[in-house]
């Protein structure tokens, strides 16, 4: 099962990290190209590590690591921790606070095959190939993916608790969630979490794209190297793990707007009914309460116009892709099968990679680039279940690509981690 090792992490100064919350940075994919600029600006900020501009990114970014390195901008750990991670958050509408309690350590990079790191999500290759040629170059793991293990017993927390009592970063993110991180270096307890997650499977929450970068550049350099032995470096990946059976879980959902469509608004709407109830609504900004809790319900804000479907129960059989119940069952399978490759042409092996479809979390946005003109239509759906998660995965099947947004996201800048041989934990090592 899950193997993991402590981890020796690469963190800024202490004088520069008295100034944490200027260093840190959210991931790409869930802020605006302006909050984007800004980061950019900051010549210290993560940003320059985690996503890299220029004409050769990966370069520049290896580059500038190694002159962070030099000028001790960065500096590496001495002593290898398991590095306690909690997030306080609210949502909205709701008083209560939250906290997602999690640690971050290197976990063994699981091929699929292995069923020891279970995946739920498509990933869109050009995403991954990006990765990989960044971790090539830098040998830097620059944020940490998401997974989740499964402890009922919940045997971790009270390390934990104890830990994150002397914190050593605080600081408040983009979101509003105050993140907090502190290092467990007690031999005993490292490895106590070493053998807790020895029998666990874990299930990849959020960060697939770079967690199948690790998984390739492994393959790689395991055809590369006659000498294999499974313990070399880069067998490695940056994982936050949190427990699956914890109360403070969120899976917020991820819409679909698409920007171009040939089909007239009328010719659309037919041939939604031909498996939809189409419903008119006055109000677009209610499209999301009126489906909430519904199966198979979707909001659709069109040319200024709002409706609800809903699926006719009769035609969800009609589903012929080669997947388990457990997949045909979900919301998004039902939306990409009868909608994007039944009404409007786009086959599920296009839609992975279709250039005219994204991927929104916030639902206002939806309805902006819709009135804005710069989309066609938004499609508005209902958050996927920690336990439609679970179910999927032990089936060995995955779902649509952007099914899940598990909230809040790990944000970046915290610490680094190393697959450098000469700069990274051995399981030799790990064992004290």
């Amino acid at each position: 099962m899950a193997e993991i090792l402590p981890i020796k992490a690469w963190r800024y100064s202490s004088k520069l990290s008295q100034n944490i919350d200027e260093l840190t940075s959210p991931l790409f994919d869930v802020v605006s190209a302006k909050q984007r600029e800004a980061l950019y600006r900051n010549n210290l900020n993560s940003i320059h590590l985690s996503v890299p501009r220029g004409t050769k990114p990966a370069e520049e970014a290896a580059s500038l690591l190694e002159e962070w390195k030099d000028k001790q901008i960065l500096t590496q750990d001495a002593l290898p921790g398991i590095y306690v991670y909690y997030q306080y958050f609210r949502l909205a509408g709701s008083d209560k606070e939250y906290c997602r309690k999690g640690f971050i350590c290197h976990i063994k990079a699981y091929d699929w095959s292995e069923n020891v790191l279970l995946r739920h999500e498509n990933t869109i290759p050009s995403a991954v190939n990006d990765r990989i040629e960044l971790l090539e170059k830098t040998l830097l793991n620059s944020s940490a993916t998401h997974g989740l293990y499964t402890d009922p017993e919940h045997l971790l927390e009270r390390f934990m608790d104890e830990s994150i009592k002397s914190p050593i970063y605080e600081t408040e993110d983009y979101q509003g969630v105050r993140d907090v991180l502190a290092i467990i270096h007690d031999h005993e307890v490292i490895s106590f979490f070493l053998k807790t997650l020895r029998g666990r499977q874990v299930l990849l929450a959020d960060g697939h794209h770079r967690y199948e970068g690790s998984l390739e550049y492994r393959k790689k350099m395991m055809a590369a190297n006659p000498n294999h032995t499974g313990q070399e470096a880069y067998n490695y990946h940056l994982m936050y793990l949190t427990n699956s059976e914890s109360d403070d879980l969120r899976i917020l959902p991820t819409h679909r707007v698409l920007k171009h469509m040939s089909l007239t608004d009328e010719e659309f709407l037919e041939k939604l009914a031909a498996y939809f109830t189409v419903i008119p609504k006055e109000d677009p900004f209610e499209l999301n309460e009126v489906i909430a809790g519904k199966q198979w319900a979707f909001g659709l804000y069109l040319s200024g116009n709002a409706y609800k479907l809903r699926l006719k129960p009769e035609v969800h059989e009609q589903i012929d892709w080669n997947f388990p119940q457990e997949v045909k069952d979900l919301d998004l399978t039902v939306m990409h099968y009868f909608v994007f490759e039944k009404v409007l042409g786009i086959y599920r092996q296009e839609q992975r990679d279709y250039k005219g479809l994204s991927y929104e979390r916030n639902f206002t946005a939806c309805i902006s680039q819709v009135d804005s003109g710069q989309a066609r239509l938004a499609l508005i759906t209902n958050e996927v279940s920690m336990e439609q998660v679970k179910r999927v995965c032990y089936s060995g099947a995955i779902m649509p690509q952007k099914s899940t947004f598990f909230y809040p996201k790990v944000i970046c800048g915290f610490l680094f981690s190393s697959i450098k041989e000469d700069e990274f934990v051995s399981t030799t090592a790990a064992c004290f």
